[in-house]
């Protein structure tokens, strides 16, 4: 009965159908197929015409590894033994093919075939790569180098080794730059794409004509063409964002770090010295001699800020390493520890230096160019992509991280008035419950400042009321904070709950005084003259709206406000259903601080509901670039006199804007949206959202 049982579930058993995946994935196999058959044509071949042993020597143990690698993949399910030794031979092998050319090879069909099938195998793995990526079947995930580009390239090195010192050092260069290539596509560099084709004309038209090599064009073009085309690709559609995109870098601890200047120094020291050996050729000296000591001279003092901006930028990382690490909880990420202490200030200042040093490559190559010397051309080819990479990761960091933000909180727990204005104290019994009340608001805005990395000046509670004079002083104090590297916040965050005059949303202090909001208007122009910060007012009071409404005709600074409603028209401190003062903070900040909370601020009926409003010219806002003097302060902290001269041309540079027309249009469309399509969740790119009922 058994039997039959099992013989019933099998014939009822249907067929498995073949899906999308393994269609391209048979695809993905076919191109490795066809490579391996293209090799071994094309070395058969190359026995068959030179009558060379050791080709044939070769040959024979590249089957007998691949034999190997077949063994360990099936017999023993050792994938990544056997895939590390197949991808470490196809590189070598396919170096051997490169360089093992001659013109007897142009009439062989043998040849003819297995250059076919090279040209077939980079064919189909690009379409691989292409199918894979529409159909979103491959996840991208933050490395440098995957193990197989990494052993292709080894293996494409170790193939050079066949040929003369000098050549075999100019090809191992040329491997290098191709891997520091692909590393500048994988991580977007700015300057990525010009960086590829300098690479592929410098290689195709002059390198290998340099060293005296006429390598076979089908085995080249398939070996770059199988390592390049998913960085390029993934230029378009990788998915990951900057900061996850530059993990292996941000991720690497101190010591790590800091080492990794040692060979970009000797491989910038390298690059100078064969550019110096141009001063060997003396056909125009009159005109090379001057023009390597003068931009020479430039290179020098540009590169010594590279290493110095670099070094300075370890640092840096390293403190928001440790701050990080030492939270107790990992609820905030390491780009929130990192915008908190000004890392995208410093990283959009560094990314005009090492601007300067790519510039300064560029024209050192120019006036020392050389022809004929494959030292200078992969030295060439090896320093412009790092230098990318660096500059693509200041670039990086300067437009993905928020910017720093302070915030103050004021609470006064008076919830009547007398007929005069002045708020009075509440009775004796009702103190209590109020206090708990202001007390578990200001822990509210204390895990906001928190959880946003928001550095607190001040959280003050006072239940006697505040005189106008201490108000405008703490203000003062509050509003001329700046960061530790000198500039300014970008936000400023007041949060204000107490009593406020109906009518007007006045904020009611002690002995019948009031602070309006042109007075604190005027007290933000006053200090915030001459720079780009914005301020933020979140209002739990009774009569917020006017101060909402009003601020939506100020024009020339960048003020919003956050206010709420509360369904009484007077708050009742005894318990019951009625909403109290408090209650929208509450709210608010479990919307602003958990990505996981069920709060519907356009449900209707609600008890509290929120209002913003924001200046005219709030969408103008972009977080705060660099001014001259802020680069001057930056240059006199970390760089020697001597290079001042550079602080006038960065900013001369850098200060160019030629698309300011497409600016004005851009600037008039956010604004007409903004103000006749106000979104209900405003996103303030500081992590805090105001919202809107």
């Amino acid at each position: 009965m058994a039997h039959e049982e099992d013989e019933e579930e099998l014939a009822v058993e249907e067929p498995k159908k073949v899906d999308m995946f393994t269609s391209v994935r048979c695809l993905g196999y076919l191109s490795s197929v066809n490579l391996l058959v293209a090799i071994c044509v094309g070395m058969y071949a190359r026995w068959e015409v030179t009558s060379e042993p050791m080709i044939l020597v070769i040959f024979i143990l590249g089957l007998f590894v691949l034999g190997i690698a077949s063994i360990l993949y099936y017999y023993f399910a050792m994938e990544k033994a056997s895939l590390s030794l197949f991808h470490l031979w196809c590189g070598f092998l396919l170096g051997l093919l490169c360089f093992l050319n001659s013109s007897s090879l142009n009439s062989n069909v043998k040849e003819l075939v297995a250059n076919y099938l090279l040209l077939a195998s980079v064919i189909m793995k690009t379409v691989w790569a292409l199918t894979e990526r529409i159909c979103s079947s491959i996840r991208n995930k933050p490395t440098l180098l995957t193990s197989t580009e990494l052993l292709e390239l080894l293996g494409f090195g170790i193939a050079s080794t066949a040929m003369l010192l000098h050549k075999s050092v100019a090809i191992v260069g040329l491997v290098v730059a191709l891997g520091a290539l692909i590393v500048d596509l994988r991580m977007k560099s700015l300057l990525a794409l010009p960086n590829l084709v300098s690479f592929a004309l410098v290689t195709s038209l002059v390198f290998f004509q340099a060293l005296g090599i006429t390598a076979n064009p089908y085995a080249l073009g398939c070996y770059m063409g199988r390592l390049l085309c998913e960085p390029v690709l993934d230029v378009y559609f990788s998915g990951l964002g900057p900061s996850e995109r530059w993990t292996p870098v941000l991720s690497l601890g101190t010591v790590w770090r800091r080492l990794s200047l040692l060979p970009l120094s000797l491989t910038e020291l390298a690059f100078f010295v064969v550019a110096a050996l141009k001063l060997g050729h003396l056909e125009l000296w009159y005109l090379v001699i001057p023009g390597f000591c003068l931009f020479g001279l430039f290179w020098f003092i540009c590169h010594i800020i590279l290493l110095m901006t670099i070094w300075g930028f370890h640092t840096k990382l390293s403190e928001c390493q440790r701050a990080w690490q030492s939270q107790r909880s990992r609820s905030r990420s390491l780009n929130q520890v990192m915008a908190s202490r000004g890392i995208r200030h410093f990283c959009l200042i560094s990314e005009r230096l090492v601007f300067f040093s790519m510039l300064s490559t560029v024209i050192l190559g120019a006036v020392s160019w050389q022809p004929s010397s494959g030292l200078f051309l992969c030295a060439l080819l090896v320093v412009l992509p790092l230098e990318s990479l660096t500059h693509g990761l200041f670039h990086e960091l300067g437009s993905c991280l928020g910017g720093t933000c302070v915030g103050y909180a004021l609470v006064i727990p008076t919830a009547y008035s007398s007929s005069d204005g002045q708020p009075t104290l509440l009775p004796p019994e009702q103190v209590q419950q109020l206090n708990m009340r202001s007390t578990g608001m200001l822990n509210n805005v204390q895990r906001l400042f928190s959880h946003h990395m928001i550095q607190t000046f001040g959280c003050d509670y006072s239940t006697s009321g505040v005189t106008l004079e201490a108000m405008q002083t703490k203000l003062r104090s509050f509003l001329e904070l700046r960061t530790e590297d000198g500039p300014r916040h970008d936000t400023y965050l007041i949060f204000y709950s107490g009593h406020t005059h109906k009518g007007t949303g006045a904020w009611a202090l002690a002995g019948g005084e009031s602070v309006h909001m042109a007075q604190l208007l005027e007290l933000w122009k006053e200090k915030n003259a001459g720079h780009f910060s914005r301020l933020i007012l979140v209002l739990d009071t009774e009569n917020s709206l006017p101060w909402v409404k009003d601020i939506r005709r100020v024009d020339g600074v960048y003020v919003a406000v956050q206010g709420a409603e509360l369904s009484a028209a007077r708050v009742d401190p005894e318990p019951g259903d009625v909403p109290l003062l408090g209650d929208f903070t509450a709210e608010w900040v479990e919307f602003n601080c958990n990505p996981d909370s069920d709060t519907q601020w356009s449900e209707k009926g609600r008890n509290v509901t929120a209002a913003y409003g924001v200046s005219k010219r709030w969408s103008d806002y972009t977080l705060h670039l660099p001014t001259g003097s802020d680069v001057a302060k930056h240059w006199k902290t970390h760089f020697p006199k001597a290079t001042y001269p550079m602080v006038h041309l960065s900013n001369w540079c850098c200060g160019l804007n030629l698309f300011w027309v497409c600016s004005v249009f851009l600037r008039c469309f956010r604004r007409c949206k903004l103000a006749w399509f106000p979104p209900a969740v405003l996103d303030t790119g500081q992590g805090i959202k105001l919202v809107h009922s």
